[in-house]
């Protein structure tokens, strides 16, 4: 089958926004559209493709799409004078679904991609053939109470001036990401590989030069890192999580986010259907675990094609 055994690379336009991806699969099959966490990219799911590359028996009617956030990646940064609000990237996946024409089909979305996924299949429950949170459950909320200065925080941090042009090695980058981070080195590399673009050489020669003098700055739009003016009320995230009505697991790692607990523990009341798998693993499980990870999901899309 043509393109099953490659990973390669997708673009999408959308309005004035090109957004990237990484794929594999035989494009003319259903997809899974697989969404990375904050400041990571489609290059978190590069462990999984190679699993399904390998074991071909597995998902092998399934054509995997990891996505590129906006400002992560290879994709495109917002306009100037645009941040990035939560609710946009709904939008984003709403108007991808529109171009690509896509009716229900399944996601897979770890940390704030899992957010955003549950969010939109909320609200547009007509996409979302089932919903596998990656070491997330529920939404980040803070208490009414702390709005104003939420947002008098979150507009602040949008004045701070961000230093793009700053350069250095991509040892000092996998470094620096494993500083804020409990990836291995392998998979830390993975990620700060597609967050990375090479300056380009000024006067010098370069012919000799060995790859750990090639210096890179962040591909990420430094507009990423401002603070949120806004939080979801706990009540107001209980009832948009209990709008998800589609087949819904959670994989999580016992070494993962504390917010797993605590998201079972205020949003799983409202949820009619829920499967949990505990891995050992921190909050990338997926990248540790991809191997455990294929035969889960391909066991619970089975499950769901059979009920159907």
């Amino acid at each position: 089958m043509a393109d099953t055994n490659e990973i390669y690379e997708l673009s999408y336009q959308l309005d004035d926004l090109t957004l990237t991806a990484l794929a594999c699969g035989n494009k003319a099959h259903e997809p899974v559209l697989c969404l990375h966490g904050y400041l990571d990219n489609a290059a978190s799911y590069l462990p999984l493709m190679q699993q399904m590359m390998q074991k071909s028996d597995l998902l092998s009617d399934r054509r995997i799409i990891a996505l590129d956030w906006p400002g992560h990646g290879h994709s495109e940064h917002r306009s100037v004078g645009a941040h990035y609000h939560f609710f946009d990237y709904v939008s984003d996946l709403v108007t991808l679904f529109s171009l690509n024409n896509w009716q229900a089909i399944d996601i897979v979305a770890h940390s704030m991609g899992a957010m955003i996924a549950s969010a939109f299949a909320a609200a547009f429950p007509e996409k979302v053939k089932s919903l596998t949170l990656i070491d997330s459950f529920g939404f980040i909320c803070a208490p009414e109470e702390q709005m104003t200065d939420q947002l008098r925080r979150g507009l602040l941090s949008r004045v701070k001036s961000a230093n793009t042009t700053r350069s250095f090695t991509e040892e000092t980058a996998v470094k620096a990401r494993l500083h804020v981070s409990d990836l291995t080195v392998e998979h830390a590399k993975l990620i700060v590989k597609r967050s990375l673009i090479e300056i380009e050489p000024k006067s010098m020669d370069t012919v000799g030069v060995d790859s750990a003098s090639i210096l890179y700055r962040w591909r990420s739009d430094p507009r990423l890192r401002s603070v949120s003016p806004y939080r979801l009320s706990l009540k107001q995230g209980q009832q948009l999580f209990s709008d998800i009505k589609c087949p819904l697991q959670l994989i999580y790692g016992d070494k993962g986010m504390k917010m797993v607990v605590t998201g079972l523990k205020n949003f799983s009341s409202g949820v009619n259907s829920l499967q949990t798998t505990k891995l050992s693993g921190g909050h990338h499980v997926h990248m540790e675990k991809a191997e455990e990870l294929l035969p889960i999901l391909h066991h619970f899309f089975s499950e769901i094609k059979t009920s159907v």
